[in-house]
């Protein structure tokens, strides 16, 4: 479960324990996992709201289960822009 706010300082702040994956929201309010995961689409939204010469750097690592023992991603969001991080390189994600 991912939570946020923005604090009196218009700072976006996102954490949890778990990786950061993004999906709609059925009419009761949980996640709709049928419908697929809208990461790229929500960080490309979010990506007009980013300020000139500012970015949002989201860092998420650690493990889950046995199935994949270890997680790390890394997205850049910048102006128009979104980037994701394979922990060697940083490349723009396609549509």
């Amino acid at each position: 479960m991912l939570e946020w706010e923005v604090d009196d300082d218009d700072r976006l702040s996102i954490w949890g324990y778990d990786a950061f994956e993004v999906y709609g929201r059925r009419e009761n309010g949980l996640p709709d996992y049928e419908a697929g995961q809208q990461t790229h689409e929500f960080l490309r939204a979010l990506a007009t709201y980013v300020e000139e010469d500012d970015e949002l750097d989201i860092q998420t690592a650690g493990f889950t289960k046995c199935r994949f023992s270890v997680l790390a991603a890394r997205y850049v969001v910048r102006r128009g822009d979104v980037l994701r991080a394979d922990l060697r390189t940083l490349e723009p994600i396609e549509d």
